[in-house]
């Protein structure tokens, strides 16, 4: 993969938009293969019929017609736009933000975008040679997810996915062993910045392959798989693995899980591993960096960095030097460096509390809050206003449909301090999760009435 980062940051150098031989299987839609040479014609043929724009936000729900549709934009010289949801607010917001913008689609949709522009059923196909992207392009803007505040965009170029994307291969290989190339299934859409390196990047710059749906409930996830030839890497979060584990489907043999968007207990982890027959490699990273890090969480607890990641600790946070940044990137994340290079996740600076001089961490917190027998789901915040002593006031939602709320305070009395005691917590149907299981704030606060 030295091909995929030999030119430097800022060169107008081109670099192609997929790599491998013409016949190698790029995609599964349902039990048909779809080969290079047919991808790459229908990526000129949409291209060409694209609207005239800069930017485009692509909601397409078939993971192959994303891809498609995200390299004829990125062919036409326009950027994708990545929105932290699809929720019709969400995306009409972004596209007010950026001019000559607009949205396209694989289907028909309950509220449509102003503009909005739906890919053929028949995908038109165009014949020329392999398209080429120069390496200093931007070609996509993620959002972050706002679970800490409002989000914010992150530009990505061409050099820089292709550069990441060789960094991901060198930490997942071993996980296929030797063979050519994995399929690829994924339970995070391709909008989500790790859905886009492990399930649209990795099957276009890497020798893998991609099964076109993105299936939801665990006999779901199982028929994908079932469709996928060996060896299958499956891509998925924390929420699905867990429900993977929980309800006893039987899945075809995988050659590994990748978990990513939260953080993965060892014992979910090491059931999963035990349940499936399979190692479970969980990623780290953001929508600033990409994937920096990985683990094999049921036996590690530390992290070790991609290949050319180098993580500085600072008093807020820490800074991330790699191959595709083009300058260092500072995260929120507190990390403890080892002597070898691997770390520790420490929270972040925003999520430790101090109250009567006692210390603890949002994140242990709600940790406590889910080991308690009967809460299914439930998270810990500080709220934005003081109290009457100046300390901002803890509160929690917790879904736990046979456990009081009396109960659940008194399960919480016996495992933390109680100044950090939540107040108000609130029983809630179910928490307000995105597709990759996380919780933006505002969604919280709202429903705290806060």
């Amino acid at each position: 993969m030295s091909a995929v980062v030999n030119a430097p940051f800022g060169s107008g150098v081109p670099q192609p938009l997929a790599v491998g031989h013409a016949d190698r299987t790029v995609a599964l839609d349902g039990r048909q293969r779809i080969g290079l040479d047919t991808f790459l014609a229908q990526v000129r043929g949409v291209a060409a019929a694209l609207p005239a724009g800069l930017h485009a936000v692509n909601l397409c729900e078939d993971r192959y017609r994303f891809l498609v549709a995200f390299c004829a934009v990125a062919l036409r010289g326009q950027i994708t736009l990545l929105p932290h949801s699809r929720a019709p607010e969400v995306v009409t917001d972004v596209l007010a933000q950026y001019p000559e913008s607009y949205s396209l689609g694989d289907a028909s949709l309950a509220v449509m975008p102003p503009g909005h522009w739906l890919l053929p059923d028949m995908l038109p196909e165009s014949q020329g040679d392999t398209p080429m992207i120069d390496a200093a392009a931007v070609v996509a803007i993620g959002f972050t997810s706002g679970s800490t505040g409002t989000p914010k965009a992150n530009p990505k170029t061409w050099f820089a996915f292709r550069a990441s994307t060789a960094q991901n291969l060198a930490a997942l290989e071993s996980l296929w062993q030797g063979h050519a190339m994995p399929h690829v299934v994924a339970t995070v859409p391709p909008q989500h910045m790790y859905g886009m390196e492990l399930s649209v990047l990795l099957p276009l710059l890497g020798p893998a392959g991609l099964h076109a749906g993105r299936p939801f409930f665990p006999e779901d996830v199982a028929l994908a798989l079932a469709e996928t030839p060996e060896p299958r890497l499956l891509a998925t979060t924390p929420v699905h693995l867990r429900a993977l584990v929980e309800s006893g489907v039987r899945l075809p043999a995988l050659c590994g899980i990748v978990s990513a968007t939260a953080p993965l207990s060892q014992e979910l982890a090491a059931a999963a591993e035990t349940r499936f027959g399979c190692e479970v490699r969980e990623v780290f990273g953001s929508t600033e960096t990409c994937v920096i890090a990985r683990r094999r969480t049921a036996r590690e607890d530390a992290w070790t960095p991609l290949p050319g990641v180098r993580l500085h600790p600072k008093p807020d946070g820490t800074l991330v030097h790699a191959a595709h940044l083009p300058v260092p990137v500072a995260l929120a994340d507190l990390v403890e460096v080892e002597s070898d290079g691997r770390f520790h996740l420490r929270g972040r600076q925003a999520d430790l509390l101090e109250i009567a001089g006692k210390r603890a961490s949002l994140g242990d917190l709600t940790q406590r809050l889910l080991s308690i027998p009967g809460v299914a789901d439930g998270v810990m915040l500080q709220l934005d206003d003081c109290g009457h002593r100046g300390v901002a006031r803890i509160a929690a939602l917790v879904v736990a449909p046979d456990l009081e709320e009396a109960a659940i305070l008194a399960a919480l009395r016996e495992s933390i301090d109680p100044v950090f005691l939540p107040r108000p917590l609130k029983r809630v149907p179910a928490l307000p999760r995105s597709e990759t299981g996380k919780l933006p704030r505002a969604e919280l606060l709202r429903m705290l009435g806060s």
